[in-house]
This record gives C-alpha cells, sequence and structure tokens, in this order.
C-alpha cells in the first residue's frame, strides 16, 4: 500500500502532542493506527537522530542515509498495525531502518563483512551540524569521525549504538540481532582500536607541533652569522 507522509506545516519538538505531557510511543502509535496520521511526525522526530546514526554507520554517505530513513519510515507505517506494544518501539524501528540499510549495501555492492573487513573509504562524511565552538572542538570533532569511519563495519556500528547513541548492551543486541555478549567483544575492540587510531594521527600531529624552518631557519641562522661575523672583525 503506497502512501504519503504529509507532515503538517508547524515545527514543533515531536514530544507533545495536543499541548500535554509527552505521550509514551505506544499511545502516539495507537493514534496514528487509529487515523492521525499526522502524528507520525512525532515519532519521526524521536528517532530521526537514532535512526541517522545507525543508518550512517552502515552506509557512511549521509544522503543514502537520508534516502533510507525515508525507506524505513514508509515501510514502518506500513506495519504500525503489526507493532506490538510488549516490545520495544525503539528497537523494532531501529531494526527495520538496519535492515534498510543492509538491503541497500547490498544493492550498491559496498556491504562487506560485519566484523572483520573495513567498508570502502570513499563515503561523504555528513555535515555534522556541530554547534559554534573553538577550532580545536572542531579539530578534535573531525578526528574522531575519521578514526570512527575507520573501524571495520561491525565494531563500528556497535560502537555507534554503545557510545553515541547511548543505547544499553541489551538493546543494542536486540537491534542488531547478536548476543550482548558480541556487543561487549565488538565495543572492547572498536575503543581499543579507536585509541590506537588516534593515538596515532595524534603522534603524526604533535611530530609537527612548532615546526622551526625554511624563512624562521634562515632568519636565526643569518642573525646569528651576522653577530658572529661582527664579532670576529671587532
Amino acid at each position: 500500500m503506497a502512501i504519503g507522509l504529509r507532515l503538517p506545516a508547524r515545527e514543533h519538538s515531536g514530544d507533545d502532542v495536543d499541548g500535554g505531557a509527552s505521550p509514551s510511543d505506544e499511545a502516539v502509535v495507537a493514534r496514528v493506527v487509529a487515523g492521525e496520521i499526522d502524528l507520525f511526525e512525532v515519532l519521526m522526530r524521536r528517532y530521526n537522530q537514532r535512526l541517522f546514526r545507525v543508518v550512517y554507520a552502515v552506509l557512511r554517505d549521509a544522503e543514502e542515509a537520508r534516502d533510507v530513513m525515508q525507506e524505513a519510515y514508509v515501510r514502518a507505517y506500513q506495519h504500525l498495525g503489526s507493532f506490538r506494544a510488549d516490545a520495544s518501539f525503539s528497537t523494532w524501528l531501529t531494526k527495520i531502518a538496519l535492515y534498510e540499510s543492509y538491503r541497500r549495501a547490498r544493492l550498491d555492492r559496498r556491504r562487506v563483512g560485519l566484523e572483520d573487513e573495513p567498508m570502502a573509504a570513499n563515503a561523504a562524511v555528513p555535515a555534522s551540524g556541530e554547534p559554534d565552538g573553538a577550532a580545536a572542538n572542531l579539530e578534535l570533532h573531525a578526528l574522531l569521525r575519521r578514526a570512527i569511519e575507520a573501524l571495520p563495519a561491525g565494531r563500528r556500528l556497535v560502537f555507534v549504538c554503545r557510545d553515541v547513541e547511548g543505547m544499553t548492551t541489551a538493546e543494542a543486541a536486540r537491534c542488531l540481532d547478536i548476543s550482548e555478549q558480541s556487543v561487549k567483544t565488538r565495543l572492547h575492540r572498536a575503543r581499543a582500536q579507536l585509541r590506537g587510531l588516534i593515538e596515532d594521527e595524534l603522534g603524526a600531529a604533535c611530530r609537527d607541533l612548532y615546526a622551526f624552518a625554511g624563512a624562521d631557519c634562515d632568519a636565526v641562522v643569518a642573525g646569528v652569522l651576522g653577530r658572529l661575523r661582527a664579532s670576529a672583525g671587532g
């Protein structure tokens, strides 16, 4: 069944409905299923960030991630009637998004093993929407992005779920359909690999600190030689 997800023109955080207290996911789902289609916006705004993060962790392409998010939301809407409130809506939605991500990756022939092999390194880094801040913070964010993107896909996805998105070990395991022990193992390896990658990059950067060459070097040499010659001549 094809649908159009028409959103209302107004903008809000999506966390309240009818001006009252924030309703549960299940309450919103029930109202959407009952015909209040516009309330689907509430769910999208609640989970846009999570879905972008996990989808991007698989595809590493911002434009594709946005496309896949839309497909995931449409698929979720079409199957809202089959959602059961005894399960977590956030986990259910995340699994749909991951399924769509894997499907897109297979179609693009870009997906490789989720544990041992790094994914293609030529994907675009998304605009991060970082707030105003010191240049050092921006450079740190860029360094972290580069290091995370260098992780093998399985470790990267677990790291994003646990340390970036803040899921519990149990929730990440349910979303990824792996055991909690696998989540812990991959997270441990991801953190260790990230430390190594960051240390390597910082080490290279540190070797360039306080560089003194070129015109600076020439000026000091010329100054010293000038003083020495003057002293010898005197």
